[in-house]
């Protein structure tokens, strides 16, 4: 039987292929969107991962702000209006990371700007950051090209850039030597970063490929005097008693700061909960949005039924005369309506695949498709179909015969 419906209704939304593709029109937006938000949301939660850990367990990072509120067990939930206050951390606290027994390298970035020129071209898509020596030691990134600045030339105009600034200012992979200028002053490259897979998620919420370091000094000067520390970066000495190292950082920023707590330590697994916790929340309320295509794509379908039941009573009336239950009726129009939904789903699954391949070609996300992911959509799509062809469906088998032939 179901059988037979799901032809007969494949037939009947043949007849208006339009009307047909345009009912599933919302449909179709609604569990692209949805799948494609989650499945981007999951691919940078597994590059963020991929970019801490590369990191190294023995380093900590120290942000601005209070961002965790903590349980018994660790963090119990996020402070994500912390993310939009100002900066709470200063080149004093550095320097004070920086003496402490426990730690071997302490690197702060510091958000100075974001243009930069040279050779008469200007970028102004640029992470300008002031770090120290100790970045080299600290950040993931590697110098392909040249040397990353020392404590001796740390005070000096120097820079190392990521690999598109080095080819979209000056044309070439290598540009060591020549000079590039940051708000009025000369920097020389003294180094050319690897080509890395960060984005503005990654662990210092910078793209290193479009990023120059210069040291902290002359940052510092740039921005007359100011810093905009968004975090600092502690390498620990000893990485099997990271506990302690935290206890340290802790303890001394708390000194510098008269004892409020406007800053905020994180190991690394920390990280991963504060990062994971940022994206999937971001994922729920975009997914949210993108959600209510599918509220008004079930409507239209519910619509779209309602007329076709209109427009059917004739045919309605003799399937009635000649014998057809109220339950056939029912089952036939849903039938209908589930074809309509499940045809979105599909289609909006594979408008998902399309937005995926141009992302990867054109974008540096990743998108982690999941079966899981698709079959729910599917799914849903499903529920839309069976609640909002309800009504319509109703309707149709309520009909009385001689009614449904004196309509027509």
């Amino acid at each position: 039987m179901w059988v037979g419906n799901f032809k007969q209704a494949v037939r009947s939304l043949g007849r208006a292929k339009a009307r047909s593709f345009f009912t599933m029109l919302g449909i179709i937006i609604g569990i692209s969107s949805v799948v494609t938000v989650v499945s981007l949301g999951e691919g940078l939660k597994q590059q963020i991962v991929g970019q801490i850990n590369h990191l190294g367990r023995d380093v900590i990072t120290v942000r601005s702000g209070k961002l965790v509120n903590g349980g018994g067990n660790g963090i119990s939930s996020l402070n994500l209006l912390a993310f939009l206050g100002a900066s709470t951390l200063t080149a004093r606290d550095a320097e004070t990371i920086s003496q402490l027994p426990s730690v071997s390298a302490v690197a702060p970035m510091d958000f100075v700007t974001s243009s930069a020129k040279a050779g008469g071209k200007e970028l102004d898509n640029l992470f300008i950051i002031g770090t120290s020596p100790d970045a080299s030691e600290v950040l993931p990134e590697t110098v392909e090209y040249g040397n990353f600045f020392n404590n001796d030339s740390s005070g000096q105009n120097f820079a190392v850039i990521g690999t598109d600034v080095a080819l979209q200012l000056f044309g070439e992979i290598n540009p060591v030597g020549h000079s590039l200028m940051i708000s009025g002053q000369n920097f020389v490259v003294s180094g050319v970063l690897a080509r890395s897979s960060g984005s503005l998620l990654s662990v210092a919420e910078t793209d290193f490929n479009s990023a120059i370091l210069i040291p902290l000094t002359p940052a510092e000067q740039l921005a007359s005097g100011q810093t905009n520390i968004l975090q600092i970066l502690v390498k620990a000495k000893d990485a099997n008693n990271l506990d302690a190292t935290v206890s340290d950082v802790n303890s001394a920023l708390l000194k510098n700061h008269q004892g409020q707590q406007n800053f905020t330590v994180l190991k690394q697994y920390e990280l991963l909960h504060i990062a994971g916790g940022v994206i999937n929340q971001l994922t729920a309320f975009i997914s949210g949005i993108a959600a209510i295509s599918l509220l008004v794509g079930g409507i239209g379908i519910m619509d779209i039924m309602l007329v076709s039941v209109s427009e059917r009573n004739r045919e309605i009336g003799i399937r009635k005369a000649i014998g057809a239950t109220n339950r056939q009726i029912l089952n036939h129009f849903l039938v209908e309506g589930l074809v309509l939904s499940i045809g979105g789903g599909i289609f909006g699954v594979v408008a998902s695949l399309i937005v995926f391949a141009i992302l990867r070609i054109y974008t540096n996300l990743n998108p982690v498709i999941t079966v899981p992911i698709m079959i729910l959509a599917v799914g849903v799509s499903v529920i839309v179909g069976v609640i909002f062809s309800v009504v319509p469906a109703l309707k149709a088998a309520r009909k009385h015969p001689i009614d449904a032939l004196r309509g027509e």
